[in-house]
């Protein structure tokens, strides 16, 4: 037990059923970090898959729900699937699970301790981190990607976030249906009342993003001994600026509200709404060579983002009143050479993370040994690496 993370969460114990290619799976974890060795389309990202499953959300792939049930050949649909758990946290131990009740259903069960909850509530026992081979191109897609990818940084940190996102993106929905209605003119009173709650989400949005956004950079700037790249961040949104201004957050809802109203017609010709935190973007520059990440080779793009999430990491770690994290890399290791692997391994132990990090060859963690359970992964069978 570190004095980093005196209240360490770990998985003990990870059970899978009719979940993507595995009919059934059992892992029992020791609290080290995980390798996984196989050829590719072995069922090792599904594993991945899986622990991300026990955060609010579609998980790492973004799959829907139908996706992930296993299905046969000739099977119309993906099977009615199960994810279980078993959290350990200074000595006491607690069952997740989700997953669905039916063939092809739309919606998920979550239930802790045999208790039905809201998703939001797996943020209490567990927080994750993941980087996959999506994300590869973050700085050369557009801008949703970015921001989908630095709001899940954002919850790691501040679980209600995905809340108030999911407030505004509802709200935004309702209020772009009205203004694009043909049939009728839009009912003002109502437009109020959406605008208030999309400008009350919207500012609790951008002060979030400006927190972790300013905690970051504070965490890279003190990553130089570390043979990653630099970088530079900054968010483009008019609000979150203002919230890295120092603005109060009344004042960001006062102003946003008041912007939406008068972006009505144009909002209406436009066929969306062009206003708000959904526009914003995360800017990321290589601080040494003083250039865009999108300029730079895709070795050191890829670099700066394994930096940007090992900084999340570092920081969740820290928080003795919160889950620590979980790592999960997804053939991360392969993308590195020789002195940034073994400090990539040298950190996960250091922080004292679970990982999850997943590879073709056994070879790229050779560095682990002895600090890491070995799993061999090929046609949904595992064995325990020596």
């Amino acid at each position: 037990m570190t004095a980093t993370a005196p209240f360490r969460q770990t998985l003990a114990r990870l059970t899978l059923t009719d979940f993507r290619s595995y009919a059934r799976a059992d892992l029992v974890l020791d609290g080290r970090p995980v390798f996984l060795v196989g050829p590719n389309g072995a069922g090792k990202t599904n594993l991945l898959e899986a622990v991300s499953l026990f955060t609010p959300g579609r998980g790492l792939r973004g799959a829907s729900l139908a996706e992930v049930g296993r299905r046969l050949p000739g099977e119309a649909v993906g099977r009615a699937w199960a994810v279980s758990a078993i959290v350990s946290a200074g000595g006491e131990e607690t069952q997740l699970g989700t997953g669905t009740g039916e063939p092809g259903a739309a919606r998920r069960t979550v239930r802790i301790a045999g208790e039905t909850v809201p998703p939001g509530r797996l943020a209490d026992h567990l927080r994750q981190v993941w980087l996959t081979p999506a994300q590869d191109r973050l700085f050369l897609e557009g801008a949703s990607d970015r921001r989908r990818f630095f709001d899940r940084l954002v919850f790691a940190a501040i679980p209600r976030h995905a809340a108030h996102a999911q407030a505004y993106e509802r709200a935004q929905r309702e209020r772009m249906r009205l203004l694009t209605d043909e049939a009728q003119a839009p009912d003002a009173a109502w437009l109020d009342a959406l605008e208030a709650r999309l400008a009350e989400a919207g500012a609790l949005m951008a002060e979030a993003r400006a927190t972790t956004l300013a905690a970051l950079q504070a965490e890279i700037d003190g990553r130089g001994e570390r043979p990653f790249p630099q970088a530079r961040l900054s968010l483009t949104g008019e609000w979150e600026q203002m919230a890295l201004a120092g603005a109060e957050i009344a004042d960001i809802e006062v102003k946003l509200a008041q912007a939406l109203a008068a972006a009505r017609p144009r909002d209406a010709a436009a066929g969306r709404a062009l206003t708000g935190p959904h526009r914003g973007d995360l800017a990321v520059i290589h601080a040494e060579k003083d250039r865009p990440a999108a300029e730079c080779s895709t070795g050191e793009q890829k670099a700066l983002i394994l930096n940007l999430v090992l900084a999340q990491a570092a920081r969740l770690a820290r928080a003795k009143a919160s889950p620590s994290p979980i790592l999960l890399l997804d053939e991360v290791a392969a993308h590195l050479d020789a002195r940034r692997r073994g400090a990539l391994f040298d950190e996960i132990e250091a922080l004292d993370l679970q990982a999850f990090l997943t590879g073709t060859d056994e070879h790229l963690f050779e560095g682990l040994a002895g600090r890491a359970q070995g799993l061999g992964v090929e046609g949904a069978e595992l064995t325990v690496l020596g």
